[in-house]
């Protein structure tokens, strides 16, 4: 028996104080991401970097995959953000997400309608599709699945289609109306869960959901601007979340383990914003130290690069190999400009030498 066949559902229940010690590190994660943030320049920097990983990982946790310079000029472009020297140009696919989410957050304080669901969803498809968009589904069974198309895994069957507006409404209602004394949080926990097992619409119900939990977390902090991205780390434990919603439905209308999950998905989304945060605060510290450095402009990508990606790449340090694929340039011109950032103090030579030498950014 699925969640949804519970006689008393939706009559979800948990246990608060398990999930209270969770909650509590959220609420220091929030206000430490809210204070870090005020400490940079770069605030819609921060906030177009979440929107444009909202975008991309949740489209990759459908298997569907959008190009990262389309989608970055398509965020600039709905915030408003100049974008002269952006590579890439907006596509239909990324213009659709960023309108989704940037709506549904700069909009957070307005309620949600069955109509603000399916403009939603049709808004995902803007090209021609073999199925109806903008409407609820069709009498077909319903049957949530992921992995290969040709050997699917099935999770769990939604409502039939003779429930589905009576369930919308009921949904809808509680989402704009919820419960006094509902941490705002939880709702949000519990409002994914919930329009996921409804799955209302032929295809884009991830996509949609995902966007509607960024509306709840987006009340719960009270402002529009969104500094962390929860769709890039449930792409970052893909496998466990199915397995967390496929337990969900069949382990009945205590969901405390679903929370617990959601919740523990919630802190690395903050953690992966405050790694970001703090990599803008040390390539500005070092570029405040470096400022009367003569670099040439293959010096500067390559530095660039590096303090970008601080953590996620070339953790090793760089060697001259990767010098040269990053600045396109011969092996000779990367070893004197290697060289020079050495003499600088931009770079500092990792242990080792020879033609194993690699370098890392020197500290600010």
């Amino acid at each position: 028996m699925y969640i949804w066949q519970a006689a008393d559902w939706p009559g979800f229940f948990w246990d608060e104080d398990r999930l209270k010690p969770q909650l509590d590190q959220i609420r220091r994660l929030q206000g430490r991401l809210l204070g870090r943030a005020d400490a940079t320049d770069e605030v819609l920097q921060l906030e177009m970097d979440a929107l444009i990983q909202n975008a991309i990982r949740s489209s990759e946790i459908e298997g569907e995959h959008l190009d990262a310079a389309s989608v970055r000029s398509s965020v600039a472009r709905h915030l408003g953000i100049e974008q002269a020297g952006l590579a890439g140009k907006p596509n239909a696919e990324s213009e659709a997400m960023a309108r989704l989410l940037v709506t549904a957050t700069r909009d957070w304080q307005q309620p949600v309608s069955l109509d603000t669901l399916c403009q939603w969803q049709a808004d995902i498809f803007p090209q021609q599709q073999d199925f109806p968009v903008g409407m609820l589904r069709d009498e077909q069974p319903m049957h949530v699945m992921s992995g290969r198309l040709d050997r699917p895994t099935i999770h769990f069957t939604a409502p039939p289609r003779n429930i589905l507006d009576a369930e919308m409404t009921r949904f809808l209602d509680w989402f704009n109306h919820p419960p006094a004394g509902l941490d705002t949080l939880l709702r949000a926990g519990v409002a994914h869960l919930w329009l996921l097992t409804l799955h209302p619409f032929t295809d884009g119900n991830g996509r949609v959901t995902r966007a509607l939990t960024d509306r709840a977390l987006a009340q719960d902090e009270q402002q529009s601007i969104r500094f962390y991205a929860l769709s890039e780390a449930i792409m970052n434990n893909r496998k466990h979340y199915y397995l967390a919603l496929e337990s969900a439905q069949k382990s009945g209308l205590d969901i405390t383990h679903w929370l617990h999950w959601f919740l523990q998905t919630l802190e690395e989304a903050i953690h992966l914003a405050l790694s970001r945060i703090e990599r803008i605060l040390h390539k500005a510290a070092f570029w405040r130290k470096h400022q009367n450095c003569v670099l040439n402009q293959r010096q500067i990508k390559v530095l660039n690069r590096l303090l970008d990606n601080a953590g996620s790449e070339f953790d090793e340090g760089i060697a001259t190999r990767h010098y040269q694929a990053i600045a396109r340039t011969s092996k000779a011109t990367a070893t004197r400009d290697l060289a020079d950032l050495l003499a600088k103090g931009c770079l500092q030579q990792l242990p080792g030498g020879g033609r194993s030498s690699r370098y890392r950014v020197s500290s600010p």
